[in-house]
């Protein structure tokens, strides 16, 4: 059997499961309001690609810390994780809250919880000694 037509069969749906398929989808309203949602949009790849920069920026300010501990580092960690959190968290919020007022109430919580942890983590680098040396401090214990 030559590769080609081989390959045409192995992607061709049964009509089986065509018809299986169509009767399990949603009914799509081409005609409406664009569904909530990012779906395929521009912005739902930027933003998964954003956190992806910041996860292995991440990975890079761990072995920073400890080599070479200072402001630059400290107030980086506190950005980066930060970040992080806040988004890690808006996805629990995504999944798990439903209905538009407690979805605006958590997400403003999850607005107020990342502005502060953020400022407590500024203030910790500049009124005490920072992400860095405290990490180093609990390790020497």
């Amino acid at each position: 059997v030559p590769a080609a037509l081989l390959g045409s069969a192995l992607l061709r749906r049964p009509a089986a499961l065509g018809a299986a398929a169509a009767r399990c989808a949603p009914a799509r309203d081409s005609h409406g309001p664009p569904r909530q949602g990012h779906g395929g949009s521009k912005a739902a790849s930027l933003h998964w690609t954003g956190e992806r920069a910041v996860s292995v920026l991440l990975l890079g300010l761990l072995p920073a810390a400890y080599l070479c501990p200072g402001p630059a580092v400290d107030y980086s960690l506190a950005a980066a994780l930060t970040l992080h959190g806040h988004w890690g968290l808006g996805q629990v919020i995504t999944d798990y809250v439903h209905g538009d007022v407690p979805t605006k109430v958590a997400n403003t919580g999850l607005y107020v919880l990342s502005a502060l942890t953020f400022a407590g983590l500024c203030h910790f680098n500049y009124h005490d000694v920072g992400i860095c040396k405290a990490v180093a401090m609990l390790w020497s214990l």
